[in-house]
């Protein structure tokens, strides 16, 4: 299949290299070291109480702790969205999961056992919360001895892609070609505060994924993976096909099969297939062999 990653090896800029990198490091990394393979974090704010932002940054959204990779999708999509059982893996695929601070402690050795060999951790949403828990969980995935990865949840009416993709970059975003670490990933879905395409016409929306998309391309050397649904795509970009030459795709379907794609692309890169996994909720699969998976980390 085609990754639509890129096919060159990227280096990052110095201001966005990830000091994350663990290539090398082997089986003796520690307690210690682990602590410094993510990015500073900001401090969270408390979505509550937390105190005013700054100038530079958006108003704090109510409920980021409910926020995530599919948590929108089911009260809006439920003829497409049905609790159907997922074909089984074969040596074609790699399973995945995706994890918030909405699942807590996560263990790991759990999911290793079951045969997960990757992991996509949220870092962040709009330009005001960072998840209190991305540290021990990316790198409790790692620690695993899984190929990992942060993702955006993205609130388009808050601020413009590429204050958000700064935030991000900031905040655990960052990517590094040590091979253990995949592209970031900007999940689109519903709006969970308001109107479900953030008040955005089709054209507007495209510009601000685009400009999301820009940012974290000149920060990183990587396309960003664009997480979403192909009902939201149709609803609020008008299915557009500007991305599907060099972003890779996430879909969501919890189904048998991915089903329809967004327009322009022709297979899917990872699919989220059921929100109702034996450990965490979120279960994907990566559409290739572990080498390929490994490959896209690589970039």
């Amino acid at each position: 299949m085609s990754l639509k990653a890129g096919k060159g090896r990227h280096r990052a800029p110095s201001r966005w290299r990830s000091p994350h990198a663990v290539g090398g490091l082997g089986a003796a990394v520690g307690a210690t070291v682990l602590a410094t393979l993510v990015p500073a974090m900001a401090s969270t704010t408390d979505p509550e109480t937390g105190s005013a932002p700054s100038r530079a940054r958006s108003s704090p959204v109510p409920h980021p702790e409910r926020d995530w990779m599919g948590s929108t999708l089911s009260s809006h999509e439920k003829a497409s969205l049905k609790a159907a059982p997922a074909a089984a893996p074969d040596a074609a695929t790699v399973e995945g999961v995706d994890v918030s601070n909405y699942q807590g402690s996560v263990n790991w050795t759990s999911l290793w056992n079951r045969h997960v060999r990757f992991a996509y951790v949220k870092a962040t949403e709009s330009t005001t919360y960072t998840n209190p828990a991305f540290s021990s969980q990316y790198n409790g995935a790692f620690k695993k001895g899984m190929i990992r990865g942060a993702y955006h949840f993205a609130l388009p009416n808050k601020s413009s892609g590429a204050e958000q993709a700064d935030f991000f970059l900031r905040n655990g975003g960052a990517w590094s070609d040590d091979g253990k670490t995949l592209p970031p990933v900007v999940d689109m879905e519903y709006n969970p505060y308001g109107a479900p395409c953030y008040g955005k016409t089709k054209t507007q929306m495209v510009g601000w994924i685009k400009d999301f998309s820009d940012r974290v391309k000149s920060g990183t050397g990587r396309d960003p993976v664009i997480y979403t649904s192909t009902g939201w795509w149709k609803s609020c970009t008008g299915n557009s096909g500007a991305f599907a030459s060099k972003n890779p795709l996430w879909v969501a379907r919890y189904a048998t099969t991915p089903g329809e794609l967004p327009t322009g692309w022709k297979t899917h890169t990872i699919w989220q297939y059921t929100s109702a996994g034996p450990v965490v909720g979120d279960h994907n699969r990566f559409n290739g062999s572990l080498a390929a998976l490994k490959a896209l980390a690589k970039g």
